[in-house]
C-alpha cells in the first residue's frame, strides 16, 4: 500500500515511464486505470484543486474527441468542460499521480518526483 494514486493508462509510453519512475524509487503506487474505471464529478474536481488548473488545462488537445465536440471553444464554462472529461476520459491528461493535497501531471515522468 503507498500513498500515492496513479491515473494510469498502460498504453501511454509517458504513464508507463512515469511508473516505472516511481517504482525505481520504492514506491509501489495504487494504479487507477482511468479508462476502465472513469472518475466522477467530485473526483475530478479534486484532481483540478490538487494540480491548481482549471479543466481546459487537464484536456489532451490532440485527442479526436477535442476536435469532433469543438472544445477548443473559449465559451465552454468550466462545467461543460468537466461533463467532456466525465463522458471522454480519454481527453485526461496523463499520467496524473496524487498524494495527498498535491498532484502533479508526469510529463515529464519526472515530475512527479516532486511529491516523494
Amino acid at each position: 500500500m503507498t500513498d500515492i494514486t496513479l491515473y494510469h493508462n498502460p498504453r501511454c509510453s509517458k504513464s508507463r515511464e512515469t511508473l516505472k519512475l516511481l517504482e525505481e524509487n520504492n514506491v509501489q503506487p495504487t494504479i487507477r486505470l482511468y479508462l476502465e474505471t472513469p472518475p466522477n464529478r467530485e473526483e475530478i474536481h479534486e484532481v483540478l484543486k490538487k494540480l491548481g488548473i482549471g479543466a481546459r488545462e487537464l484536456i489532451r488537445k490532440t485527442e479526436q474527441e477535442y476536435k469532433d465536440n469543438n472544445l477548443k471553444d473559449t465559451n465552454l464554462s468550466e462545467d461543460q468542460l468537466i461533463d467532456a472529461l466525465i463522458e471522454y476520459p480519454k481527453l485526461i491528461q496523463r499520467p496524473i499521480a496524487i498524494k495527498g493535497e498535491r498532484a502533479v501531471i508526469g510529463r515529464p515522468p519526472e515530475s512527479v518526483l516532486d511529491l516523494l
